[in-house]
Protein backbone atom coordinates (compact mmCIF):
# COMPACT_ATOMS: atom_id res chain seq x y z
CA UNK A 1 0.00 0.00 0.00
CA UNK A 2 2.84 2.36 0.84
CA UNK A 3 4.48 1.57 -2.48
CA UNK A 4 1.25 2.41 -4.28
CA UNK A 5 1.07 5.78 -2.50
CA UNK A 6 4.67 6.54 -3.40
CA UNK A 7 3.95 5.78 -7.05
CA UNK A 8 0.83 7.89 -6.89
CA UNK A 9 2.78 10.87 -5.47
CA UNK A 10 5.44 10.49 -8.14
CA UNK A 11 2.80 10.54 -10.88
CA UNK A 12 1.23 13.66 -9.41
CA UNK A 13 4.58 15.44 -9.37
CA UNK A 14 5.47 14.55 -12.91
CA UNK A 15 4.55 17.32 -15.40
CA UNK A 16 5.35 15.34 -18.50
CA UNK A 17 2.44 14.95 -20.88
CA UNK A 18 3.17 11.35 -21.59
CA UNK A 19 3.32 10.55 -17.90
CA UNK A 20 -0.07 12.18 -17.36
CA UNK A 21 -1.63 10.05 -20.04
CA UNK A 22 -0.02 6.89 -18.68
CA UNK A 23 -1.12 7.81 -15.17
CA UNK A 24 -4.72 8.23 -16.24
CA UNK A 25 -4.68 4.92 -18.04
CA UNK A 26 -3.10 3.14 -15.07
CA UNK A 27 -5.22 4.70 -12.33
CA UNK A 28 -8.27 2.47 -12.74
CA UNK A 29 -6.48 -0.93 -12.55
CA UNK A 30 -4.24 0.32 -9.72
CA UNK A 31 -7.18 1.46 -7.63
CA UNK A 32 -9.03 -1.78 -8.43
CA UNK A 33 -6.02 -3.83 -7.35
CA UNK A 34 -5.68 -1.91 -4.08
CA UNK A 35 -9.41 -2.16 -3.40
CA UNK A 36 -9.39 -5.84 -4.24
CA UNK A 37 -6.69 -6.41 -1.65
CA UNK A 38 -8.80 -4.67 0.96
CA UNK A 39 -11.84 -6.77 -0.01
CA UNK A 40 -9.79 -9.96 0.25
CA UNK A 41 -8.38 -9.01 3.67
CA UNK A 42 -11.87 -8.30 4.98
CA UNK A 43 -13.24 -11.59 3.60
CA UNK A 44 -10.35 -13.50 5.16
CA UNK A 45 -10.97 -11.87 8.53
CA UNK A 46 -14.65 -12.82 8.43
CA UNK A 47 -13.81 -16.39 7.43
CA UNK A 48 -11.42 -16.63 10.40
CA UNK A 49 -14.24 -15.64 12.73
CA UNK A 50 -16.58 -18.15 11.13
CA UNK A 51 -13.93 -20.87 11.41
CA UNK A 52 -13.33 -20.07 15.09
CA UNK A 53 -17.07 -20.32 15.71
CA UNK A 54 -17.19 -23.67 13.92
CA UNK A 55 -14.24 -24.95 15.99
CA UNK A 56 -15.92 -23.86 19.22
CA UNK A 57 -19.15 -25.55 18.14
CA UNK A 58 -17.59 -28.88 17.13
CA UNK A 59 -15.42 -29.17 20.21
CA UNK A 60 -17.95 -27.77 22.67
CA UNK A 61 -20.75 -30.02 21.51
CA UNK A 62 -18.79 -33.18 22.45
CA UNK A 63 -17.40 -31.86 25.75
CA UNK A 64 -17.81 -34.01 28.85
CA UNK A 65 -20.81 -32.09 30.19
CA UNK A 66 -22.43 -31.42 26.81
CA UNK A 67 -25.97 -32.61 25.99
CA UNK A 68 -24.56 -34.91 23.29
CA UNK A 69 -22.06 -36.52 25.66
CA UNK A 70 -24.76 -37.15 28.25
CA UNK A 71 -27.20 -38.48 25.65
CA UNK A 72 -24.57 -40.75 24.09
CA UNK A 73 -23.91 -42.33 27.48
CA UNK A 74 -27.51 -43.50 27.63
CA UNK A 75 -27.59 -44.85 24.08
CA UNK A 76 -27.46 -48.62 23.77
CA UNK A 77 -26.46 -48.42 20.09
CA UNK A 78 -24.79 -46.10 17.61
CA UNK A 79 -26.62 -43.25 15.90
CA UNK A 80 -27.22 -39.53 15.42
CA UNK A 81 -27.75 -37.26 18.41
CA UNK A 82 -30.28 -34.48 17.81
CA UNK A 83 -29.49 -32.65 21.05
CA UNK A 84 -25.88 -32.42 19.94
CA UNK A 85 -26.88 -30.79 16.65
CA UNK A 86 -28.96 -28.20 18.49
CA UNK A 87 -26.15 -27.52 20.95
CA UNK A 88 -23.49 -27.14 18.23
CA UNK A 89 -25.74 -24.79 16.25
CA UNK A 90 -26.37 -22.65 19.30
CA UNK A 91 -22.65 -22.52 20.08
CA UNK A 92 -21.86 -21.44 16.52
CA UNK A 93 -24.49 -18.71 16.52
CA UNK A 94 -23.45 -17.46 19.95
CA UNK A 95 -19.84 -17.08 18.82
CA UNK A 96 -20.91 -15.13 15.71
CA UNK A 97 -23.28 -12.86 17.60
CA UNK A 98 -22.57 -9.21 16.76
CA UNK A 99 -20.34 -10.04 13.79
CA UNK A 100 -21.52 -8.29 10.60
CA UNK A 101 -20.38 -8.01 7.01
CA UNK A 102 -21.42 -11.45 5.80
CA UNK A 103 -24.48 -13.51 4.89
CA UNK A 104 -24.56 -17.08 6.18
CA UNK A 105 -25.68 -19.28 3.28
CA UNK A 106 -25.28 -22.69 4.84
CA UNK A 107 -24.62 -24.34 8.20
CA UNK A 108 -24.60 -28.13 8.37
CA UNK A 109 -24.08 -29.89 11.69
CA UNK A 110 -23.91 -33.63 12.36
CA UNK A 111 -23.30 -35.29 15.72
CA UNK A 112 -23.01 -39.07 15.83
CA UNK A 113 -21.91 -41.83 18.15
CA UNK A 114 -20.09 -44.68 16.41
CA UNK A 115 -18.23 -47.49 18.18
CA UNK A 116 -17.73 -45.56 21.37
CA UNK A 117 -16.54 -42.37 19.67
CA UNK A 118 -18.63 -39.20 19.65
CA UNK A 119 -18.04 -37.03 16.55
CA UNK A 120 -19.34 -33.54 15.80
CA UNK A 121 -18.85 -32.06 12.31
CA UNK A 122 -19.69 -28.45 11.46
CA UNK A 123 -19.63 -27.14 7.86
CA UNK A 124 -20.38 -23.55 6.90
CA UNK A 125 -20.55 -21.33 3.84
CA UNK A 126 -21.06 -17.58 3.73
CA UNK A 127 -21.05 -14.69 1.25
CA UNK A 128 -19.01 -11.54 1.90
CA UNK A 129 -20.00 -8.50 -0.27
CA UNK A 130 -17.17 -6.92 -2.29
CA UNK A 131 -16.86 -3.15 -2.33
CA UNK A 132 -14.03 -2.50 -4.78
CA UNK A 133 -14.08 -5.71 -6.79
CA UNK A 134 -17.67 -4.94 -7.69
CA UNK A 135 -16.23 -2.57 -10.29
CA UNK A 136 -14.67 -5.61 -11.93
CA UNK A 137 -17.96 -7.50 -11.79
CA UNK A 138 -17.26 -9.49 -8.62
CA UNK A 139 -19.98 -8.40 -6.21
CA UNK A 140 -19.42 -11.05 -3.52
CA UNK A 141 -16.97 -13.69 -2.36
CA UNK A 142 -17.96 -17.10 -0.96
CA UNK A 143 -16.02 -18.42 2.02
CA UNK A 144 -16.31 -21.96 3.39
CA UNK A 145 -14.91 -24.03 6.20
CA UNK A 146 -15.35 -27.13 8.32
CA UNK A 147 -14.43 -28.37 11.77
CA UNK A 148 -14.58 -31.77 13.44
CA UNK A 149 -14.50 -32.55 17.14
CA UNK A 150 -14.26 -36.03 18.64
CA UNK A 151 -14.47 -37.52 22.11
CA UNK A 152 -13.97 -41.09 23.26
CA UNK A 153 -16.88 -42.25 25.35
CA UNK A 154 -16.22 -43.66 28.83
CA UNK A 155 -16.59 -47.39 29.11
CA UNK A 156 -19.20 -48.94 31.35
CA UNK A 157 -17.58 -51.55 33.59
CA UNK A 158 -18.86 -54.13 36.05
CA UNK A 159 -16.33 -54.89 38.80
CA UNK A 160 -16.57 -58.14 40.74
CA UNK A 161 -14.45 -57.95 43.89
CA UNK A 162 -13.20 -61.32 45.14
CA UNK A 163 -11.63 -60.74 48.55
CA UNK A 164 -9.64 -63.29 50.50
CA UNK A 165 -10.92 -63.36 54.11
CA UNK A 166 -9.35 -66.69 55.04
CA UNK A 167 -7.53 -66.97 58.40
CA UNK A 168 -4.20 -66.04 56.81
CA UNK A 169 -5.61 -62.51 56.31
CA UNK A 170 -5.65 -62.24 60.10
CA UNK A 171 -1.92 -61.58 60.13
CA UNK A 172 -0.74 -58.17 61.32
CA UNK A 173 -0.91 -55.45 58.72
CA UNK A 174 2.58 -54.10 59.48
CA UNK A 175 5.83 -55.50 60.85
CA UNK A 176 5.05 -53.74 64.14
CA UNK A 177 1.64 -55.43 64.29
CA UNK A 178 3.19 -58.83 63.59
CA UNK A 179 5.84 -58.27 66.27
CA UNK A 180 3.20 -57.30 68.84
CA UNK A 181 1.17 -60.46 68.15
CA UNK A 182 4.26 -62.70 68.33
CA UNK A 183 5.30 -61.09 71.63
CA UNK A 184 1.87 -61.54 73.21
CA UNK A 185 1.04 -65.12 72.22
CA UNK A 186 2.37 -68.21 73.98
CA UNK A 187 3.18 -69.90 70.68
CA UNK A 188 4.58 -66.73 69.05
CA UNK A 189 1.72 -66.72 66.54
CA UNK A 190 1.36 -63.79 64.13
CA UNK A 191 -2.19 -64.72 63.11
CA UNK A 192 -5.32 -63.37 64.79
CA UNK A 193 -7.33 -66.57 64.42
CA UNK A 194 -11.06 -66.07 64.94
CA UNK A 195 -11.84 -69.23 66.95
CA UNK A 196 -15.44 -69.21 68.19
CA UNK A 197 -14.71 -71.93 70.75
CA UNK A 198 -12.18 -69.77 72.54
CA UNK A 199 -13.30 -66.43 74.00
CA UNK A 200 -9.63 -65.57 74.43
CA UNK A 201 -8.93 -66.23 70.78
CA UNK A 202 -6.21 -64.32 68.99
CA UNK A 203 -8.75 -62.33 67.00
CA UNK A 204 -10.05 -60.77 70.21
CA UNK A 205 -6.52 -60.46 71.52
CA UNK A 206 -5.49 -58.46 68.45
CA UNK A 207 -8.35 -56.07 69.01
CA UNK A 208 -7.51 -55.62 72.68
CA UNK A 209 -3.87 -54.96 71.80
CA UNK A 210 -4.84 -52.45 69.14
CA UNK A 211 -3.26 -54.60 66.42
CA UNK A 212 -4.43 -53.87 62.91
CA UNK A 213 -4.74 -56.98 60.77
CA UNK A 214 -4.81 -57.27 57.03
CA UNK A 215 -8.54 -57.97 57.02
CA UNK A 216 -9.06 -54.67 58.86
CA UNK A 217 -7.08 -52.83 56.22
CA UNK A 218 -8.82 -54.67 53.39
CA UNK A 219 -12.22 -53.69 54.80
CA UNK A 220 -11.26 -50.02 54.97
CA UNK A 221 -9.54 -50.12 51.58
CA UNK A 222 -12.61 -51.60 49.90
CA UNK A 223 -14.79 -48.87 51.35
CA UNK A 224 -12.37 -46.19 50.13
CA UNK A 225 -12.34 -47.84 46.72
CA UNK A 226 -16.04 -47.05 46.36
CA UNK A 227 -15.28 -43.36 46.90
CA UNK A 228 -12.57 -43.52 44.26
CA UNK A 229 -14.96 -45.16 41.81
CA UNK A 230 -17.63 -42.54 42.50
CA UNK A 231 -15.17 -39.72 41.87
CA UNK A 232 -13.84 -41.24 38.65
CA UNK A 233 -17.07 -42.12 36.89
CA UNK A 234 -18.54 -39.80 34.28
CA UNK A 235 -22.07 -41.18 34.54
CA UNK A 236 -23.82 -42.09 37.77
CA UNK A 237 -24.19 -45.70 36.64
CA UNK A 238 -20.90 -46.11 34.78
CA UNK A 239 -19.36 -48.48 37.34
CA UNK A 240 -21.21 -51.30 39.03
CA UNK A 241 -19.79 -53.27 41.95
CA UNK A 242 -20.28 -56.72 43.42
CA UNK A 243 -18.42 -57.98 46.49
CA UNK A 244 -17.59 -61.62 47.28
CA UNK A 245 -15.39 -63.35 49.86
CA UNK A 246 -14.35 -66.91 50.72
CA UNK A 247 -17.12 -67.60 53.21
CA UNK A 248 -18.27 -66.60 56.68
CA UNK A 249 -16.87 -69.65 58.44
CA UNK A 250 -14.61 -72.61 57.93
CA UNK A 251 -17.63 -74.90 57.88
CA UNK A 252 -19.18 -72.97 54.98
CA UNK A 253 -16.02 -72.19 53.03
CA UNK A 254 -16.87 -71.22 49.47
CA UNK A 255 -17.86 -68.23 47.41
CA UNK A 256 -20.08 -65.88 49.42
CA UNK A 257 -21.95 -62.92 47.95
CA UNK A 258 -21.65 -59.93 50.28
CA UNK A 259 -23.13 -57.45 47.82
CA UNK A 260 -24.89 -58.13 44.55
CA UNK A 261 -23.93 -56.23 41.41
CA UNK A 262 -25.24 -52.66 41.65
CA UNK A 263 -24.45 -49.13 40.50
CA UNK A 264 -25.14 -47.83 44.01
CA UNK A 265 -21.59 -47.25 45.16
CA UNK A 266 -22.88 -45.83 48.43
CA UNK A 267 -24.60 -49.13 49.19
CA UNK A 268 -21.50 -51.03 48.11
CA UNK A 269 -19.42 -48.98 50.53
CA UNK A 270 -21.82 -49.78 53.34
CA UNK A 271 -21.75 -53.49 52.50
CA UNK A 272 -17.94 -53.45 52.46
CA UNK A 273 -18.10 -52.61 56.15
CA UNK A 274 -19.18 -56.22 56.75
CA UNK A 275 -15.94 -57.69 55.41
CA UNK A 276 -14.39 -59.69 58.24
CA UNK A 277 -12.12 -62.60 58.98
CA UNK A 278 -13.51 -66.08 58.44
CA UNK A 279 -14.40 -67.76 61.74
CA UNK A 280 -13.30 -71.23 62.79
CA UNK A 281 -15.07 -73.47 65.29
CA UNK A 282 -12.08 -75.00 67.02
CA UNK A 283 -8.67 -76.04 65.85
CA UNK A 284 -8.49 -78.13 62.67
CA UNK A 285 -12.10 -77.49 61.66
CA UNK A 286 -12.50 -78.57 58.06
CA UNK A 287 -8.87 -79.77 58.37
CA UNK A 288 -7.84 -76.10 58.29
CA UNK A 289 -8.62 -76.04 54.56
CA UNK A 290 -10.00 -72.52 54.28
CA UNK A 291 -8.70 -71.25 50.94
CA UNK A 292 -10.46 -73.39 48.35
CA UNK A 293 -9.52 -71.79 45.06
CA UNK A 294 -10.56 -74.82 43.00
CA UNK A 295 -14.15 -74.39 44.25
CA UNK A 296 -14.28 -70.60 44.50
CA UNK A 297 -12.99 -69.69 41.04
CA UNK A 298 -15.43 -71.86 39.05
CA UNK A 299 -18.25 -70.43 41.20
CA UNK A 300 -16.96 -66.91 40.53
CA UNK A 301 -16.81 -67.66 36.83
CA UNK A 302 -20.47 -68.69 36.90
CA UNK A 303 -21.42 -65.53 38.81
CA UNK A 304 -19.99 -63.22 36.12
CA UNK A 305 -22.18 -62.80 33.06
CA UNK A 306 -20.71 -62.49 29.59
CA UNK A 307 -18.78 -59.26 28.96
CA UNK A 308 -20.04 -56.68 26.51
CA UNK A 309 -18.49 -53.88 24.49
CA UNK A 310 -18.54 -51.26 27.24
CA UNK A 311 -21.96 -49.69 26.65
CA UNK A 312 -24.55 -49.09 29.35
CA UNK A 313 -26.49 -52.16 28.20
CA UNK A 314 -23.40 -54.32 27.68
CA UNK A 315 -20.68 -53.42 30.21
CA UNK A 316 -17.14 -54.74 30.23
CA UNK A 317 -16.41 -57.23 33.01
CA UNK A 318 -13.46 -57.11 35.42
CA UNK A 319 -12.66 -59.47 38.27
CA UNK A 320 -10.78 -57.65 41.05
CA UNK A 321 -8.97 -60.33 43.05
CA UNK A 322 -7.21 -59.65 46.38
CA UNK A 323 -5.39 -62.50 48.12
CA UNK A 324 -2.09 -63.80 49.51
CA UNK A 325 -2.12 -66.42 46.77
CA UNK A 326 -1.78 -69.71 48.69
CA UNK A 327 -4.39 -72.44 48.37
CA UNK A 328 -5.34 -74.60 51.34
CA UNK A 329 -7.88 -77.14 50.16
CA UNK A 330 -8.75 -80.72 49.45
CA UNK A 331 -7.23 -81.19 46.01
CA UNK A 332 -5.66 -84.40 44.75
CA UNK A 333 -4.43 -82.47 41.71
CA UNK A 334 -2.31 -80.17 43.88
CA UNK A 335 0.56 -78.33 42.23
CA UNK A 336 2.75 -79.28 45.20
CA UNK A 337 3.09 -82.42 47.36
CA UNK A 338 0.03 -82.83 49.56
CA UNK A 339 0.62 -82.43 53.30
CA UNK A 340 -1.59 -85.24 54.53
CA UNK A 341 -4.33 -87.16 52.80
CA UNK A 342 -5.30 -84.82 49.97
CA UNK A 343 -4.75 -81.54 51.81
CA UNK A 344 -3.17 -79.20 49.28
CA UNK A 345 -1.15 -76.12 50.16
CA UNK A 346 0.31 -74.57 47.04
CA UNK A 347 0.48 -71.39 44.98
CA UNK A 348 -2.74 -70.61 43.15
CA UNK A 349 -3.15 -72.52 39.92
CA UNK A 350 -3.14 -69.91 37.08
CA UNK A 351 -5.31 -72.24 35.00
CA UNK A 352 -8.25 -71.26 37.22
CA UNK A 353 -7.82 -67.67 36.06
CA UNK A 354 -7.22 -68.63 32.44
CA UNK A 355 -10.70 -70.14 32.25
CA UNK A 356 -12.19 -66.79 33.23
CA UNK A 357 -9.90 -64.69 31.02
CA UNK A 358 -10.72 -66.86 28.02
CA UNK A 359 -14.29 -65.51 28.24
CA UNK A 360 -13.01 -61.96 27.68
CA UNK A 361 -13.16 -61.04 31.36
CA UNK A 362 -10.15 -59.06 32.61
CA UNK A 363 -8.61 -59.99 35.96
CA UNK A 364 -6.91 -57.38 38.14
CA UNK A 365 -4.82 -58.97 40.88
CA UNK A 366 -3.64 -57.41 44.12
CA UNK A 367 -1.19 -59.81 45.75
CA UNK A 368 -0.82 -59.23 49.48
CA UNK A 369 2.62 -60.75 49.90
CA UNK A 370 2.56 -64.05 51.78
CA UNK A 371 4.67 -63.36 54.83
CA UNK A 372 7.69 -65.32 55.87
CA UNK A 373 7.03 -66.95 59.26
CA UNK A 374 10.38 -68.46 60.33
CA UNK A 375 9.09 -69.29 63.84
CA UNK A 376 6.35 -71.50 62.39
CA UNK A 377 7.47 -75.08 61.73
CA UNK A 378 4.50 -75.81 59.44
CA UNK A 379 5.34 -72.79 57.29
CA UNK A 380 8.99 -73.81 57.07
CA UNK A 381 8.11 -77.34 55.96
CA UNK A 382 5.23 -76.78 53.54
CA UNK A 383 5.11 -73.14 52.42
CA UNK A 384 8.70 -71.92 52.47
CA UNK A 385 9.86 -74.26 49.67
CA UNK A 386 7.74 -72.39 47.12
CA UNK A 387 7.92 -68.99 48.79
CA UNK A 388 11.38 -68.25 50.10
CA UNK A 389 12.78 -70.38 52.88
CA UNK A 390 13.80 -69.24 56.34
CA UNK A 391 15.27 -65.89 55.29
CA UNK A 392 12.28 -64.05 53.90
CA UNK A 393 10.13 -64.01 50.73
CA UNK A 394 12.07 -64.50 47.54
CA UNK A 395 11.82 -62.10 44.59
CA UNK A 396 11.19 -65.25 42.54
CA UNK A 397 8.51 -66.63 44.84
CA UNK A 398 6.26 -69.06 43.00
CA UNK A 399 3.31 -67.51 44.79
CA UNK A 400 4.04 -64.10 43.28
CA UNK A 401 4.74 -65.62 39.87
CA UNK A 402 1.44 -67.50 39.81
CA UNK A 403 -0.53 -64.52 41.04
CA UNK A 404 0.97 -62.41 38.25
CA UNK A 405 0.11 -65.15 35.74
CA UNK A 406 -3.44 -65.00 37.03
CA UNK A 407 -3.69 -61.29 36.19
CA UNK A 408 -4.43 -59.81 32.79
CA UNK A 409 -1.44 -57.95 31.29
CA UNK A 410 -0.69 -54.72 33.16
CA UNK A 411 -3.22 -55.43 35.92
CA UNK A 412 -1.00 -56.92 38.63
CA UNK A 413 0.08 -55.22 41.81
CA UNK A 414 1.96 -56.61 44.81
CA UNK A 415 1.73 -54.93 48.17
CA UNK A 416 4.23 -55.67 50.91
CA UNK A 417 3.75 -55.13 54.62
CA UNK A 418 5.28 -51.68 54.46
CA UNK A 419 2.88 -50.55 51.73
CA UNK A 420 -0.71 -49.41 52.02
CA UNK A 421 -3.35 -51.83 50.76
CA UNK A 422 -5.75 -48.93 50.26
CA UNK A 423 -3.31 -47.03 48.02
CA UNK A 424 -2.57 -50.22 46.12
CA UNK A 425 -6.25 -51.00 45.56
CA UNK A 426 -6.93 -47.48 44.30
CA UNK A 427 -3.88 -47.59 42.02
CA UNK A 428 -4.94 -50.95 40.59
CA UNK A 429 -8.51 -49.75 40.10
CA UNK A 430 -7.29 -46.71 38.17
CA UNK A 431 -5.13 -48.96 36.00
CA UNK A 432 -8.15 -51.16 35.33
CA UNK A 433 -10.28 -48.15 34.33
CA UNK A 434 -7.52 -46.92 32.02
CA UNK A 435 -7.21 -50.41 30.54
CA UNK A 436 -10.98 -50.51 29.98
CA UNK A 437 -10.83 -47.21 28.13
CA UNK A 438 -8.13 -48.55 25.80
CA UNK A 439 -9.57 -52.05 25.41
CA UNK A 440 -13.10 -50.79 24.87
Amino acid sequence: MRALLREFSRFLGDRSGNIAVIFCLSLVPMVSAAGGALDYIRATAIRSKLQAAADAASVGSVAKKSPAFIAAGNMSSDGAIASGVTDATNLFNANMSGVTGYTLKGLTVTVNKVSGVLTSKVDFSAEVPMMFLGVAGLSKMTVTGASTGTATMPQYVDFYLLLDNSPSMGVGATTADVAKMVANTKDACAFACHDLKDSSNYYNLAKSLGVTTRIDVLRSATQQLMDTAANMQTYSNQFRMAIYDFGASASTTGLRNLFSLSSSLTSAKSAAGNIDLMTVNGQNENKDQHTQYTNIFPAMNSAISSPGTGTSSAPLKYLFFVSDGVADEDNSGCLKPVTSGSRCQSPIDPALCTTIKNRGIKIAVLYTTYLDLPTNNWYNKWIAPFNAGPYGPSPNSEIAQNMQSCASPGLYFEVSMTQGISDAMNALFKKAVADARISG
